[in-house]
């Protein structure tokens, strides 16, 4: 009796296994897209779970949570993160949800640091757990830490997140800032919420050793609060920051590479930063790819396609050969987002799936 052929490991729905990618013949070679552009850089979600309800995230809907079984062992998340710097990935940003939502997340911060010292790790958080964590921080070499802070006004954040916490974050602010690490404060910039608190903002920035980016709310998801009557574009929010604060460009060469466009704040201790991520996109210059809790890699943010891992990561049979064919096959069909957004009905979402979803 012939015995039973090797099975082989399923591929993502709608790729095709037998595509030609170019000459990829080299194992270690980077991540290049069809548009030249090469991935550096991974968002990965820890975990759909938060214990805010912020009104840009997700929708008043009840949120089903992914299953506990189907969500990425932190062992699972640090042998991509191994494939990945192999391939030219060195900045890794740990983001949720909450990460510290999910039990543990110490373990996966450690083990990383453990494997890849030499690794650019960061997070995003809310900043509602984070106080006790900093300690670990600083041992595990995060640095940088980007906290979610949409309002200076105690009413006006538990409007926006669904819960009177503002006191936490601020104090993890001030202990982050004790213990000299890097923060960016990011803000979700939304008309007739916190566009009338531009004084405090202004404060902050001239008074904190932070970068304080205005992020242009963007339409994800459906059921969120995003609207055109909900939308302030970032040429508008730097107008209004102007009439505050004297605001100088910085140079390519001071600027760090990312989406936000920056600002020294003269005579203060901060910076200004917008990132228009509706009006203006960067995506010629984009060099990341999102996986989410549950083990799909996300090549763009607006594109709801993905392509699954986590079948890959637990099949006996499957290697590392395997997850990094799926990786470049996903990076060969990477698209422009800006594609996407123009393409979209008008006053529709550009993606189904909610940011608490894919990861902040």
């Amino acid at each position: 009796m012939k015995a039973a052929p090797k099975s082989r490991c399923f591929m993502p729905a709608g790729v095709n296994p037998f595509s030609s990618l170019g000459n990829l013949e080299a194992a270690d070679a980077p991540l290049r897209d069809s548009h030249g552009r090469v991935v550096r850089y991974l968002r990965l979600s820890v975990t759909d779970r938060c214990n805010l309800r912020c009104v840009y995230c997700r929708s008043e809907a009840r949120q089903t949570f992914i299953p506990h079984q189907k969500v990425l062992r932190y062992e699972e998340m640090a042998r991509l993160v191994g494939l990945l710097t192999r391939l030219g990935v060195h900045k890794v940003r740990l983001t949720g949800g909450e990460p510290f939502a999910r039990k543990d997340c110490d373990t996966l911060l450690a083990l990383l640091h453990e494997r890849h010292p030499q690794l650019d790790l960061r997070l995003t958080t809310n900043g509602t757990l984070l106080e006790p964590h900093i300690p670990l921080l600083r041992r595990t070499g995060v640095r940088a830490v980007n906290l979610s802070l949409d309002s200076f006004d105690r009413a006006t954040f538990a409007r926006v997140t669904g819960r009177d916490v503002l006191p936490a974050v601020l104090a993890a602010l001030d202990a982050l800032l004790r213990a000299s690490i890097r923060v960016k404060i990011n803000v979700v910039a939304m008309r007739g919420v916190n566009d009338g608190q531009m004084d405090d903002f202004a404060h902050a920035a001239r008074n904190l050793p932070v970068d304080l980016r205005f992020i242009e709310f963007m339409p994800m998801g459906n059921g969120t609060l995003w609207g055109p009557e909900t939308f302030w574009p970032a040429d508008q929010i730097r107008a209004e920051a102007q009439r505050r604060l004297r605001l100088t460009p910085e140079t390519d060469a001071e600027a760090e590479a990312g989406p936000a466009r920056m600002y020294r704040v003269e005579g203060g201790k901060g910076r200004m930063g917008f990132i228009t991520a509706v009006s203006c996109q960067f995506c010629g210059s984009c060099n990341r790819l999102r996986l989410t809790s549950d083990g799909h890699v996300r090549t763009c943010l607006f594109d709801d396609k993905e392509y699954r891992l986590r079948g890959l990561l637990r099949h006996p049979r499957c290697d590392d050969a395997d997850l990094v064919r799926v990786l470049r096959l996903a990076c060969a069909q990477k698209p422009v987002g800006a594609a996407l957004l123009a393409a979209r009905r008008a006053g529709c979402a550009v993606a189904d799936k909610q940011m608490v979803g894919i990861g902040g």
